[in-house]
């Protein structure tokens, strides 16, 4: 017999064991609906802004909703939609704010007519260039900023994507000084449109499958689109020759998701997690694959005839300027945009400092090597 105070462990062994047992068989016949209720079969619609033709924009979804499938063994799916087969691609975000649909994929600056600072989270004139947009959004607190602003519209966002620095368009006639931009009736939304109509540009709205024979009546007189990928399947070196570069109001563009806040307050957590683990491949796979396709479309389209030409200086300064202009007013009567902007051009200056003694330095050299022919 153990002394008073010690415990039999023997006695506390077989005690335990049974114990143990109870509990687990307990554990076993709640744990399955348990699980069941923190993983739902959850079906839902995601809208395209990308016609299926695009195949990197609208891949990014597809690549988006293949990941989150397998992440959660398919218990939570989403259906990618092309424009047109739900809603229009232009209405996009309309129809996850009103709950027509769950999700979308497009870019949150086609909506900047109803608020400017929609812009902010695909890109702006003389912005980010791609990494600072990414260090920004997932380290510089965009994605929470952003958020402040879109979950007034039940939209919640995150990164979809992005093309890198865009091309400056095609062009019928050459652009060698600011004047050349007066009367220059081209292509062009969002903020670029309201900088190049402070140039003295008439910025055009038109819809992707209209631009070519616009161009080619000459009912304009220029077009920006994305970069050598896309703009070759739009054939527009075959009725605008000059292929300017770079385009300054997209040194990059990042694409969106944007979710039904509703919907998206609904979720688990761990769907939570797994949509903004799905979402972030996509946004680097949509850049990964820009790059190795743009290099030979390029060629191409030299061998075709086009001229790529740089902007001039004195062009950039001057839209520049004019961007700068139109932040200030914008600022002046937009307490949020001001709040976004300020807070990018922060990260802007700082991260342009850094990149001049890294990447600037060691880009320009290797690019000096290319010219050689040695890489």
């Amino acid at each position: 017999m153990p002394a008073k105070g010690k415990v039999d462990r023997r006695k506390f062994l077989k005690t335990a064991a049974g114990g143990a047992a109870g509990t687990a068989a307990a554990a076993s016949a709640i744990a399955a609906p348990a699980i069941a209720q923190g993983a739902p079969q959850i079906d839902w619609r995601l809208v395209s802004s990308f016609p299926k033709s695009l195949d990197t924009i609208f891949g990014a979804a597809e690549v988006f909703a293949k990941a989150l499938g397998e992440m959660t063994e398919g218990r939570f799916r989403i259906r990618v939609f092309a424009p047109t087969e739900i809603v229009p691609g232009l209405s996009a975000a309309d129809a996850v704010s009103n709950g027509s649909v769950e999700a979308c994929h497009t870019a949150s600056y086609y909506y900047w007519g109803k608020d400017p600072t929609f812009s902010l989270a695909t890109t702006v004139p003389f912005g980010f260039n791609c990494r600072m947009q990414n260090a920004w959004m997932y380290e510089g607190g965009g994605i929470a900023l952003m958020n402040e602003f879109f979950h007034g519209f039940n939209l919640h966002g995150l990164p979809g994507g992005n093309t890198g620095a865009q091309m400056g368009g095609w062009y019928r006639k050459q652009i060698n000084t600011p004047e050349d931009m007066r009367g220059l009736k081209i292509r062009i939304g969002g903020l670029a449109g309201a900088v190049m109509a402070r140039l003295g540009a008439v910025p055009q709205q038109i819809a992707g499958g209209e631009i070519y024979p616009a161009l080619e009546k000459g009912t304009i007189d220029a077009t920006e689109w994305v970069g050598p990928y896309d703009d070759e399947k739009l054939g527009f070196s075959k009725v605008a020759r000059y292929y300017y570069y770079p385009g300054w109001w997209e040194g990059q563009a990042m694409l969106n998701f944007f979710f039904n806040l509703e919907k998206w307050n609904d979720l688990p957590k761990h769907y939570q997690a797994a949509v903004y683990s799905a979402s972030a491949l996509a946004n680097t796979t949509m850049m990964a694959r820009y790059d190795i396709q743009n290099p030979a479309a390029l060629k191409r389209l030299v061998i075709g005839g086009a001229e790529p030409r740089p902007f001039s200086e004195a062009v950039l300064d001057a839209c520049f300027a004019a961007s700068n202009a139109v932040f200030d007013e914008i600022s002046a009567q937009n307490a949020m945009f001001k709040k976004v902007y300020d807070a990018m051009k922060e990260i802007r200056g700082n991260d342009y400092l850094w990149f001049q003694f890294s990447e600037q330095t060691y880009d320009t050299y290797m690019m000096i090597q290319q010219r050689k022919g040695l890489v």
